[in-house]
């Protein structure tokens, strides 16, 4: 009320000046479009190369690249600390990297292709266990994916997400990961510290200062930063600067440690079953379960990031179907070939699609290439594979960051003036963040979550899907926002559901026809409703 009394005064004195004559006349009133908040935008501006728009030939092979380079980390950070558990050595540790790496090529592939037909790749997510129980495990746990995904039936769950139970989910896909990123840096801070700052340096001031037309060192900021620093780290272990250090500092900084390079064979065709005939059992099974359905989870926040990085309309829930049922033969195939892991959506490469600004799905067919390639010329993919886990780190750091923002825009489309919208927002992520805090700290001190019975496989469907943020905070989020709001078209704006009304089925937006049918001329057979 008193800054509607000032506006009003202002009006009146600026008559009273016109009124004497005065030089000047009234102050000009200020421009509409200056008092208008930014639009929303159902598809994000400035993508130099949507989905649909690939780069010249050169440009995309070296994005390509750049997207294989990225998937790398948790391809080798996760065998590198499984396989020894499990009492393998560097040479079963380069064949699991290699069998994931194969594995992820012709899952991402089968995700641009058939599933979501997003930039979307699908890298690895931990499912601990032995490798042969972990195979029967992981192929029954798929039978979920596949079975909630083609039957239609995450299709029916999702369409009650609106853009503000999304924001919390997707935010905490990418804010969630924040482990992974500095402490991991801090390992090997001499390198950690100088990637993340190149990267800073060429992605956002040398285009900040340059303000060109060509994107070359904000495109490949990747390409340059790790180079500079992984030739940087090189020197540093030929000149001997960890001779004297602790083994675990050595893991970290030395590029000459992971072993992976001498034990890599010259040519291996990861091949089903290559461990022998899995094993199943029931109590294992439901363990894998759960986890499968946190990475289902957890997937459906960065798909809905990944789409709005590649300038896409906001995905129709039978799309999402789809790519979560294509996950589930993900996991699938991880199983019959044996990664020793599930499948998941890549958060660090839907990341990149924000820094590169380029969406393109060819792009990612294109790393889904080099994977493939790589795993099969093992020395090769090798020499890629041994660059020391902190300079991965510190691109994490801005990764997930830009999914966690990709969270954020969805605030956009909601009413921040509206105490309900506050309620589910605040309350969704803060309990996403400490719950899985509790869970986590508890097996860190005890060595066991805080469900501890005789029954491991139990302890593990409750302490799993509790230790992810993203599964909090996004399943809390949808609970609130679908008990809490009234049927009215106030509730409705507040939520932002208006803007995604009209995609919540396939065929009421005609983008989604571009955007995510099928290739080939599937769409006849397979129909997106």
């Amino acid at each position: 009320m008193a800054g509607g009394g000032g506006g009003g005064g202002g009006g009146g004195g600026g008559g009273g000046g016109g009124g004497g004559g005065g030089g000047g006349g009234p102050a000009p009133p200020p421009k509409q479009d200056e008092l208008v908040p930014h639009p929303a935008k159902d598809q994000l501006p400035n993508i130099a190369y949507c989905i649909t728009s690939p780069p010249p030939w050169p440009e995309a092979i070296l994005l390509g690249f750049q997207h294989y380079l990225v998937m790398l980390g948790t391809t080798v950070l996760i065998p590198s600390s499984l396989v020894p558990q499990m009492g393998g050595g560097n040479e079963e540790k380069a064949k699991v990297i290699q069998t994931l790496l194969f594995v992820a090529g012709l899952n991402t592939l089968c995700q641009t292709l058939f599933g979501t037909r997003l930039p979307a790749v699908i890298g690895v997510t931990l499912f601990e266990k032995i490798m042969r129980g972990i195979q029967g495990a992981l192929i029954v746990a798929s039978t979920l994916q596949i079975v909630i995904g083609f039957s239609g039936l995450w299709r029916n769950v999702t369409r009650f997400l609106s853009p503000l139970s999304a924001v919390p989910l997707v935010a905490l896909s990418g804010f969630g990961l924040y482990e992974l990123g500095f402490p991991v840096l801090a390992r090997c801070i001499e390198i950690g510290l100088p990637q993340l700052i190149a990267l800073v340096i060429f992605s956002q001031y040398i285009p900040h200062i340059l303000r060109s037309d060509k994107h070359v060192f904000d495109r490949f900021a990747v390409i340059f930063s790790v180079v500079l620093v992984w030739i940087y780290a090189h020197l540093l272990t030929v000149g001997g600067a960890y001779k004297n250090t602790g083994t675990k500092t050595q893991a970290s900084c030395r590029t000459d440690r992971a072993g992976i390079i001498g034990a890599a064979p010259w040519i291996r065709v990861p091949y089903p079953f290559q461990w022998g005939a899995p094993t199943f059992d029931a109590g294992e099974s439901f363990a894998m379960m759960a986890a499968s359905f946190v990475a289902l989870v957890e997937s459906t926040g960065a798909f809905i990031a990944v789409s709005r990085y590649a300038s896409a309309t906001p995905m129709p829930p039978s799309i999402l179907s789809r790519g979560v049922g294509w996950q589930g033969v993900g996991i699938l195939f991880s199983g019959i070939f044996g990664t020793g892991n599930g499948s998941s959506v890549s958060v660090e490469n839907a990341g990149l699609l924000a820094l590169t600004r380029v969406g393109s799905r060819r792009v990612v067919q294109i790393s889904a290439g080099f994977m493939i390639f790589f795993s099969i010329l093992g020395k090769f993919g090798a020499v890629f594979a041994s660059i020391p886990p902190p300079i991965i780190a510190a691109l994490y750091c801005l990764f997930f960051a830009y999914v966690g923002a990709a969270g954020l825009s969805f605030l956009q489309f909601c009413n921040l003036n509206s105490f309900k919208t506050k309620f589910v927002l605040s309350f969704s992520v803060f309990m996403g963040l400490s719950i899985p805090q509790y869970f986590n700290e508890y097996r860190v001190v005890n060595g066991y979550g805080p469900v501890h019975t005789g029954a491991r496989w139990f302890n593990d469907m409750i302490n799993v899907p509790f230790s992810s943020e993203a599964f909090v905070a996004g399943m809390l989020a949808l609970f609130l926002d679908t008990t809490l709001h009234r049927k009215d078209s106030t509730s409705k704006k507040d939520r932002g559901m208006h803007w995604w009304d009209k995609f919540r089925s396939f065929k009421t937006d005609t983008r989604s026809e571009e955007f995510y049918s099928l290739p080939f001329n599937l769409n006849k057979f397979f129909p997106s409703v």
